[in-house]
């Protein structure tokens, strides 16, 4: 066991977000795409995580185990509140190995955090764990008995049932400790509502404050698709929210196409709010350069401006439009993919088809909308007609709200 888990000498460093898609990068099943699945550890990165304490972590063939030397600690740079967690992993000694549930950005517990730890008794095993998390506390976990290394499921060992919290809590999620490897870490957001019926447009607005920016038409289709064509143009939600994750699947129905998810836009107001970009078109090696500007966390002054060269041709699907680009290509034009929107506070997240793309927080100062700055009040979701050309349709749009974060 322990050659496994340090027979790897070289130091981990983030996938730089110019890269191409990865070959032996992660992935998942068109079944758990459909059912919410996203992964938390791409296989090849530790892209969506930081480490407080500065520890080392190796990966090999999609293994991720913490280097001798220091503590491991891992910390999501993304919070959660309600959702199911599975990995597989496996321990030289169980004690040493904890998934720490509902910390801080540093991977620091609370009264109401959790650490689960000591999940197996006995000899070491190869096994996969099954967390279940309500209101950001642990309600349930199940261990299972993996044959071979990470092989298939050879029979349930243990489930543990707890009482939901009635208070809301949301946090990272943290691995921490030594001797261990780790793999297929994925997260299925919960308790996300229907946002589109399927069947009309209750709970939507289509923007006519003017004529030249509500060409668009939005319609239901006969599959109970909502069909986005024209444009320009805006459908925006009744609803508003501020701290939320969205999920929904979208095709283009032709090259390149240009639209977008905005968000915490200002309610009757054209596209005013981030948006997480829709546009397949992306070149290798990577021939568009783009000019990022960097904020100091603290003060929220402007530090820099660097420019750097991404794939993307037009920020590319899963990207913070005109902020940050998409790391790399995960979806493809005419054929259905998903896309998943973490908003908690200044910090926003994606996914396309379950890998994560953007990891970003907006530290420009506060203002009244987010075009001119950070906006972190309540405001509609908003579909975009961008031209004559735009052809889409959209199904399965689901959100589940979060509890607010500190303003900071």
């Amino acid at each position: 066991m322990r050659r496994i888990l340090f027979a790897a000498v070289f130091f981990l460093l983030p996938l730089s977000a110019r890269a191409a898609a990865p070959t032996g990068l992660a992935s998942l099943s068109e079944k758990e795409i459909a059912e919410g699945w996203i992964l938390l550890f791409d296989g090849k990165t530790t892209f969506g995580w930081t480490s407080p304490n500065g520890s080392q972590w190796s990966i090999v063939n999609g293994m991720l185990a913490p280097q001798a030397g220091k503590p491991g600690l891992l910390v999501t740079t993304t919070v959660w509140s309600d959702y199911d967690l599975s990995l597989e992993y496996r321990a030289s000694n169980p004690d040493t190995f904890r998934v720490r549930l509902s910390t801080d950005a540093e991977g620091r517990q609370s009264e109401r955090s959790q650490v689960i730890s000591g999940l197996l008794a006995g000899e070491t095993g190869k096994w996969r764990m099954r967390l279940s998390c309500r209101g950001g506390r642990l309600h349930s976990h199940r261990e299972e008995e993996v044959s071979g290394i990470f092989g298939g499921i050879a029979g349930a060992k243990k489930t543990v049932d707890r009482p939901s919290e009635t208070t809301p809590v949301r946090g990272h999620i943290a691995l921490s400790g030594n001797g261990f490897i780790v793999r297929n870490i994925k997260l299925r957001p919960l308790n996300t509502k229907p946002l589109f019926n399927g069947k009309n447009l209750d709970g939507w607005k289509k923007y006519e404050g003017d004529k030249a920016r509500s060409k668009s038409t939005f319609d239901v289709t006969k599959e109970g698709w909502l069909s986005l064509k024209n444009g320009p143009g805006d459908l925006l939600t009744e609803g508003q929210w501020a701290d939320f994750v969205l999920q929904l699947e979208c095709k283009t129905n032709g090259d390149r196409l240009n639209s977008g998810v905005f968000f915490r836009c200002l309610p009757g107001e054209y596209q005013m709010g981030y948006e997480a970009q829709i546009h397949n078109g992306f070149s290798d090696p990577p021939g568009k350069e783009y000019t990022l500007e960097v904020y100091d966390p603290q003060t929220h002054k402007l530090k820099e401006k660097r420019k750097e060269r991404f794939t993307a041709l037009d920020y590319g699907t899963g990207a913070i439009y005109r902020r940050q680009p998409a790391r790399f290509q995960m979806a493809k034009d005419r054929e259905w993919f998903a896309m998943t929107v973490a908003a908690q506070g200044r910090h926003l997240a994606t996914w396309v088809n379950g890998v994560q793309v953007v990891d970003w927080t907006d530290h420009r100062p506060l203002a009244a909308n987010a075009r001119e700055g950070c906006y972190l009040k309540k405001g509609s979701l908003s579909l975009q007609g961008h031209d004559p050309t735009t052809d889409l349709v959209f199904r399965n749009i689901r959100l589940a709200e979060l509890p607010l974060a500190e303003k900071k």
